[in-house]
């Protein structure tokens, strides 16, 4: 072992001791600052003692994982001094996740799943949603001047009508790509997935944006005493996201049925004209319901509700990141885009967010003399900044209880300004810092994203800091 690593020895050495010896480890890998770890028995692991050991910043648990902040870089060193003392094989992020999918329930299960199936979607929804921010800053007139950026320098309405092709072009095939996703993610061919989602499109069916809008009159046929309306499925995420399951689950089903000599061919066949009729006949319309009404519900909310139903949110929304629901928040993001081409809840995660990293800001401010809680709320603070608040959440706000409290106050005030400033974003998967890429300009949208945020933060630093002057809480937990 190197001089480099060797100073991180005695530290896993101890973390081994605390998670209940070496046979108690079913797997283990490392993301940008943590050490994740799936124990076969979480009853075993001492939490608080891990937490004062050199060089963690800070512990907590998710679901079926044990997560030890390292920080970047020495993550990295930490883990291998834990794969030689541990005597484990190399695990890639995703084999943790497997080992530790196992042991959930299923309502557990279909949630990560979920999640799983956008995360390989959302860098192109982010590179697409930068580019429309983009081409919203040189094209709308008021960002800068009265005129738009276009009109005023004529020479670049080529560069930006390229930008804006670019930018949308994610958005015309999105159903294509969840079914794809979703299908690899719930154990079918993904191909197959590929040829549901390109029926999905087919330009022989009418555009269901131009048939809802009644510019395009629908075709109907009969197959079988069956009524089939040749409607595309443009928009259609919850459609896609069935569908990937439903392709998934034949093709395992014929897989498993059809003689190996003519396997190869027909269960493809079988798979996408099973899946192909259920499509017309029973998911797709069924898909449409429930899209309709997740919008519905939500427009509703907005309208009907107003300032309320944002506070509500914004207010609860991190509450919900720690039962891990908060994953099944970007299918509806995504449907809300493709429904109306703008996305409210993006400003409302982002202000929910940043009123736990006021939080740890005023933690930071009663404990700054105690080097440990120093460590651990700087190193949390920083992934605030870049969307992720589990480290915020899980060593320091629902460890003392009042932070996270205070932060949710704050974020309801927060969430009550996105409202009466009207603040969207034109896509999702991100908030905080990298969110600013994703704001819609209208109405100086990119502004008041960083003032609403600002605001969050400040709210929740005060009212965690006084509470802690008044009340004087006891850190001991």
């Amino acid at each position: 072992m190197s001089g480099k690593l060797q100073k991180y020895e005695p530290t896993v050495k101890e973390v081994i001791r605390l998670i209940g010896g070496k046979e108690n480890i079913q797997g283990a890998a490392h993301c940008a600052t943590r050490l994740r770890i799936v124990t076969n028995d979480q009853e075993k692991i001492s939490l608080k003692e891990i937490e004062q050991l050199d060089h963690v910043k800070g512990a907590f648990i998710a679901g079926d994982q044990l997560q030890i902040i390292f920080g970047a870089g020495t993550v990295n060193d930490v883990y291998k001094v834990f794969q030689q003392e541990a005597g484990m094989e190399d695990m890639s992020l995703s084999d943790v996740k497997g080992a530790s999918a196992k042991k959930q329930n299923a309502f557990q299960r279909g949630i990560k799943a979920l999640s799983d199936v956008f995360v390989q979607i959302i860098p192109g929804l982010l590179a697409a949603a930068l580019l429309m921010g983009i081409t919203g800053l040189l094209s709308q007139p008021g960002v800068f001047a009265e005129q738009s950026v276009v009109e005023m320098y004529p020479a670049i309405t080529g560069i930006n009508r390229f930008l804006s092709i670019m930018a949308t072009g994610i958005f015309t095939i999105l159903p294509l790509l969840v079914v794809w996703s979703a299908t690899k993610r719930f154990g079918g061919n993904p191909v197959l997935g590929l040829v549901i989602g390109a029926i999905m499109l087919h330009p022989e069916l009418g555009n269901a944006f131009e048939v809802a809008a009644g510019n395009v009159e629908a075709e109907n046929i009969n197959i079988l005493g069956l009524n089939i309306e040749l409607v595309g499925f443009q928009g259609g995420i919850i459609v896609a996201l069935l569908m990937g399951l439903v392709v998934a689950k034949l093709d395992q089903f014929f897989t498993r049925v059809v003689p190996d000599i003519i396997k190869l061919f027909l269960v493809p066949f079988l798979t996408v004209t099973l899946s192909g009729l259920l499509l017309f006949v029973i998911v797709g319309p069924l898909g449409r319901f429930l899209a309709d009404g997740l919008t519905s519900s939500l427009l509703w909310a907005t309208e009907n509700l107003g300032v309320v139903g944002f506070v509500i949110f914004a207010g609860v929304q991190q509450v919900v990141v720690i039962t891990g629901l908060h994953h099944v928040i970007g299918a509806v993001e995504a449907q809300l885009i493709a429904d109306t081409g703008l996305n409210f809840i993006m400003p409302l995660m982002s202000v929910a967010l940043m009123g736990q990293g006021g939080a740890v800001l005023g933690y930071l401010y009663l404990r700054w003399n105690d080097k440990k809680a120093r460590q651990i709320g700087i190193s949390s603070f920083g992934s605030i900044l870049f969307g992720i608040s589990e480290p915020a959440l899980f060593g320091i706000n629902v460890r003392y209880k009042f932070p996270l409290i205070a932060g949710c106050i704050a974020s309801a005030f927060a969430g009550a300004y996105v409202f009466f400033l009207n603040i969207n974003a034109l896509g999702f998967g991100a908030t905080a810092v990298p969110g600013i890429a994703i704001v819609s300009t209208t109405g100086g949208g990119h502004l008041h994203y960083v003032i609403a945020n600002v605001f969050a933060l400040v709210l929740g630093a005060i009212f965690t800091a006084i509470y802690g002057k008044v009340k004087k809480p006891s850190f001991d937990v």
